[in-house]
């Protein structure tokens, strides 16, 4: 039997997130992560949303932190 995978929608704030600069930083290195289907970064509320298969939200956090956000 096939293992089945749920697609799930990770958000997390990122309060110093504040550019079209730092969305995309943030948005390519998140996208380079296996599974990661979608990111949508909402600058006005500082929210980052990853969409994607049975995401590691550990994973995502030093990502975004690798980017140079800290992620809440």
């Amino acid at each position: 039997m096939e293992a089945e995978y749920e697609m799930v929608d990770v958000t997390s704030l990122v309060p110093d997130l504040a550019s079209d600069q730092g969305e995309r930083a943030v948005s390519t290195r998140l996208l380079t992560i296996p599974d990661v289907e979608a990111v949508v970064v909402d600058l006005e509320t500082k929210g980052v949303t990853v969409h994607g298969l049975e995401l590691d939200t550990i994973a995502l956090r030093a990502t975004i932190e690798s980017a140079g956000y800290q992620a809440a």
